[in-house]
């Protein structure tokens, strides 16, 4: 019975970390606190740890990304399918708010659920101080998206001025010069040519289509006279 109720429990990681040297160590209080706090709310809560990661002598201020510990339990939740990671409280996973906001937004969008032992709701508890945060965030990747914009817009614009093409699909006039030019050549010569016959003209002279992308543009035969239109435009 005990060992059906802990395959039904769902799978979470624990994970530890310590700022100072001086806590580091298998027989530490803080390494061992925090484990038996993580396994306690586990036990509460329906929850079977699989693995423990932790995160010796790491400042409470260093991005998510930067700890050993925390990136070999995200390559483990990569492999394994846990989505649940389950920390002593809020600022064992990060002191500072901006890297604990961040970080679990960070987990939030990969589909990773961050718990406190302490204070499951730590994380998304609507504070003035964690809603200040995120607003700040928000406003920095708005900045940043804006930035980004604009230094490609200045540089299309510097390749526009040297009269290079930077963007959208060109014209049948750029991609077909052959074609272009032969049938501008048939409508001075004969102005009253009918598009239509324009594009026969061009096909009894093996000036057809270019095959396109995918199946439903093969290539090989006369241009519409829309085509010859845009071309002689």
């Amino acid at each position: 019975m005990a060992s059906n109720d802990k395959r039904q429990r769902k799978a979470a990681i624990g994970y530890t970390r310590t700022s100072s040297a001086t806590n580091v160590g298998e027989d530490k209080d803080s390494l061992v606190r925090q484990r038996k706090a993580i396994q306690a709310y586990a036990n509460r809560y329906g929850y079977r740890i699989v693995a423990w990661h932790d995160d010796p002598a790491v400042a409470g201020a260093d991005p998510i990304d930067t700890r050993p510990g925390f990136a070999t339990a995200l390559e483990q939740i990569a492999g394994n399918g846990v989505r649940t990671i389950i920390v002593e409280t809020a600022n064992r996973f990060a002191r500072d708010l901006i890297v604990q906001e961040s970080g679990f937004q960070r987990l939030q969008a990969d589909g990773i659920t961050l718990i406190a032992a302490d204070k499951p709701d730590s994380f998304v508890d609507d504070t003035p101080t964690a809603v200040l945060v995120r607003q700040i965030l928000g406003a920095v990747a708005q900045f940043d998206k804006a930035m980004t914009v604009a230094k490609l817009r200045g540089a299309r614009e510097r390749k526009r001025r040297t009269g290079v093409r930077v963007e959208g699909r060109r014209s049948l006039a750029e991609s077909h010069p052959e074609a272009r030019a032969m049938a501008l050549r048939l409508r001075e010569q004969h102005p009253r040519m009918s598009l239509r016959d324009v594009s026969a003209e061009l096909a009894a002279n093996g000036i057809v289509t270019l095959p396109g992308k995918g199946k439903k543009r093969p290539g090989g035969r006369p241009y519409s006279a829309s085509a010859i239109a845009s071309m002689i435009r």
